[in-house]
């Protein structure tokens, strides 16, 4: 019996028997509900984040994410199979490591490794014979192998024989009430048929249904292919809303309508831009791969380049409807942001198009506030940093009233939409808020 085999016998029966023990580096939107789902799965589990205040706050089992059941974290603490921590050193004690890590862009609008080098290079120092290490951060296709493997081979064990490396994108949409971690199918891929039965094994524990895939090159691609189909789609309807506008023709009717069709269409939906982790990322790792192996992807460019200047289209356009009628110049409006996460009902202003806008519109010289109840102050991005600390101001009909204009960028349930209606002398809507709620607005009302 080989080494190999033997360490790969015995992880496959801790797995089996839901004995091995997991840990997922990183606990944000995506490492954190996959680390309770896997502990409510019955393996043993600790969540690593060098944010301390995080982990502190989820030891004492707070909500820190808005849309999850309000005592699941308390839940999890208190069952004994959940604990986070900040320290590396719980990894000599783990079966089983997922790699949770941000992959932004950089200033420069490229793939920024930088969060899975640290979270690997920590892994390394720590990392042992019989081990399966699973990386589940939007990567290009090759980066697992050429970038995270040699990190940890640096010390001396080879993947695939002394311990098992695997790629499994994560497919988490925050917020989303129809499906979760335990319900959306899971590619698992990697490079050996140990590491590749060891990963399936894994997650077919976890979830509803696990979907292997012969590398780990694919299973990186899986990713960007999603979400490069759904830049170039929401870049293809923000084309078709101006182009219709101009015809005299509602764009959110046509789509309504198309999405009738059952076959051959689905639909995508108007906005102020993209955001996220995933959306204005993934397009990104994948073009600059392409280009990196002598190939090029022009539709996804073209897309990305229409995206990325949304935001900018939108100010034009705010401006454009302030100084109609013998309005006034942008210089110098007030103007009230409604909304600054990047999608509804989430405390995620990740690449978020409301602050690029909201960025923009001052540049022009308007003087902006926000509103949003997720976000009570303004946190520190890494995009918009000198934004943090802003106060949201409150929904009063005085308040609005005061506004030159309110821009909806985020379109929260729990906003009070018929006082907007009523108070708010121009509206301008980019989520179709009032007219998709059957709301008629008293004032000016454009959608943008």
């Amino acid at each position: 019996m080989t080494n190999a085999f033997s360490l790969f016998s015995t992880l496959k029966d801790r797995i089996s028997s839901r004995q091995a023990r997991i840990a997922t580096v990183g606990l944000g939107y995506v490492g954190l509900p996959l680390a309770l789902t896997i502990s409510e799965a019955g393996f043993p589990t600790t969540g690593i984040d060098l944010n301390r205040a995080r982990v502190d706050a989820i030891n004492a089992g707070e909500r820190v994410i808005s849309y999850f059941a309000e005592d699941r974290i308390a839940r999890a603490i208190a069952g004994g199979k959940f604990g986070a921590t900040a320290d590396f050193a719980v990894l000599q004690e783990i079966d089983v490591v997922l790699i949770c890590v941000p992959t932004p862009l950089s200033p420069a609008r490229e793939p920024d490794l930088s969060y899975v080098v640290r979270a690997a290079e920590g892994i390394a120092k720590w990392l042992r014979p019989g081990q399966l290490v699973v990386l589940e951060s939007t990567v290009w296709p090759g980066a697992t192998a050429t970038v995270v493997k040699p990190i940890l081979e640096a010390g001396g064990l080879r993947a695939g024989e002394d311990f098992f490396l695997a790629f499994s994108p994560e497919r988490e949409d925050p917020g989303n009430d129809k499906f979760d971690t335990k319900s959306i199918p899971k590619i698992v891929g990697a490079d050996d048929a140990r590491s590749r039965e060891l990963i399936d094994m894994f997650y077919s524990r976890i979830v509803a249904r696990t979907v292997p895939v012969s590398s780990l090159a694919t299973a990186e691609a899986v990713k960007l292919a999603e979400n490069s189909f759904r830049t170039v789609n929401i870049a293809l309807v923000n084309e078709m809303k101006v182009a219709m506008e101009a015809m005299g023709v509602d764009v959110w009717e046509v789509v309504r309508a198309a999405a009738t069709k059952p076959f051959g269409y689905m639909p995508f939906y108007p906005g102020p831009g993209i955001g996220g982790d995933c959306i204005p990322v993934s397009p990104v790792y994948l073009s600059w791969r392409a280009k990196d192996v002598g190939s090029c992807l022009p539709i996804i460019d073209l897309a990305r380049g229409n995206n990325d200047n949304a935001p900018d289209m939108i100010a034009g356009r705010v401006a454009v409807e302030l100084s109609k009628d013998g309005g006034k110049p942008v210089k110098g409006a007030r103007v009230l942001i409604l909304g600054v996460s990047y999608k509804k009902d989430i405390e995620d202003t990740r690449e978020s198009p409301a602050l690029a806008i909201l960025n923009r519109l001052e540049e022009m010289g308007a003087a902006c506030d926000y509103h949003d109840p997720y976000f009570p102050v303004m946190p520190q991005t890494r995009d918009h940093p000198r934004l943090a600390g802003r106060v949201s101001v409150p929904l009063t009909a005085e308040a609005l009233g005061g506004y030159d204009a309110v821009l909806v960028t985020t379109d929260h349930t729990s906003v009070d939409y018929q006082l907007v209606a009523r108070a708010a002398p121009l509206v301008l809507d980019t989520r179709n808020a009032f007219d998709g709620r059957g709301i008629p607005v008293q004032g000016r009302y454009v959608k943008v």
